[in-house]
């Protein structure tokens, strides 16, 4: 659920009713999305300093909250983190640069934030414990990678080394701040990862491998929406007409490994239509997909937070 969504009385009622009416149980809801607009009122000093708070958007998600604890549904804060034009823009000694020291952008023109500085580690750590205090019962940080898009070749970072440091150990060590920042709080913590991290351990030069949070968060969340994987992949001449079978090898990936490890596997699947039109069949074919493979729930995504509601 976007924050747009949450602030609309209508929209949300909709959803609530959903969940009321199905096996669904909790909504996931915008507080930092990677337009880096903050939307609660956080008493985070750097978000009054940048001004990125805008809860005039959600402006009674308090009284949401409320509604949600007492129909007994789960509340999950997405926090983005390092894709943050409000910070990027607002603070440039810690945003990523072009070679000639402009603000580098990605193919959406939005600009990013280095990964490896402390200020924007802290940052989404203070809004995270924000978001606890209004009431959230799980924070779900995404964005946690380097950029995958854009002229990348042409980035200057203020403070990663490339040559001293990989991008693996700076996610990694990201995860490990998290899992001490909230270590204390009554609280679950889950991070998104990109589907394709359970077939490959390079990190996909971007630091994200899901080994490397196995230990320190309590859900790994990969995307493994099947109209995301290339064409021909595993022999699928279009992977978004087998949810099933892209969504049961991807989480069967990790099962191994994960075994004895903390986290467990709660992946997001897809409910809209891209490579296929995504219908009740193919909805409840990753869910089958999720269950059989042994994952501890699952979520779902659509941009419009219009869900295929007989598909619960």
């Amino acid at each position: 659920m976007s924050a747009y969504t949450a602030g609309s009385a209508k929209k949300r009622a909709g959803i609530v009713q959903l969940i009321k009416k199905s096996n669904l149980n909790s909504v996931v809801i915008d507080v930092k999305d990677s337009t880096g607009k903050v939307f609660f009122e956080s008493n985070v000093p750097l978000a009054k300093d940048i001004g990125s708070e805008h809860a005039n958007i959600a402006p009674d998600l308090p009284k949401f909250l409320q509604e949600l604890k007492k129909n007994n549904i789960y509340a999950i804060a997405r926090i983005a983190v390092f894709e943050d034009p409000y910070l990027a823009e607002r603070a440039p000694s810690i945003s990523l640069k072009t070679k000639d020291g402009k603000i580098w952008r990605d193919k959406k023109g939005l600009a990013w934030v280095d990964p490896s500085s402390p200020v924007v580690w802290k940052y989404v750590a203070d809004i995270g414990r924000s978001a606890l205090l209004l009431g959230f019962d799980e924070l779900n940080f995404d964005y946690i990678r380097f950029p995958t898009d854009g002229n990348i070749e042409n980035i200057s970072y203020p403070v990663f080394q490339e040559k001293t440091e990989k991008k693996n150990e700076i996610i990694a060590e990201f995860f490990y701040f998290i899992n001490k920042s909230f270590k204390n709080y009554p609280a679950y913590i889950s991070v998104d990862l990109f589907g394709i991290t359970l077939w490959r351990s390079d990190g996909i030069n971007i630091g994200q491998r899901y080994q490397d949070a196995a230990e320190y968060v309590d859900y790994i969340s990969p995307m493994v929406y099947p109209s995301h994987y290339p064409d021909g992949f595993e022999g699928y001449a279009n992977p978004a007409d087998f949810p099933y079978e892209i969504v049961f090898k991807s989480l069967e990936k990790s099962r191994t490994f994960m075994k004895n490890k903390h986290a467990k596997m709660r992946p997001w699947l897809q409910d809209f239509d891209l490579g296929a039109v995504y219908d009740k069949e193919k909805v409840q074919a990753q869910i089958k997909a999720a269950k059989d493979s042994g994952s501890s729930g699952y979520m779902f995504w659509n941009a419009s937070n219009r869900y295929t509601e007989d598909a619960f």
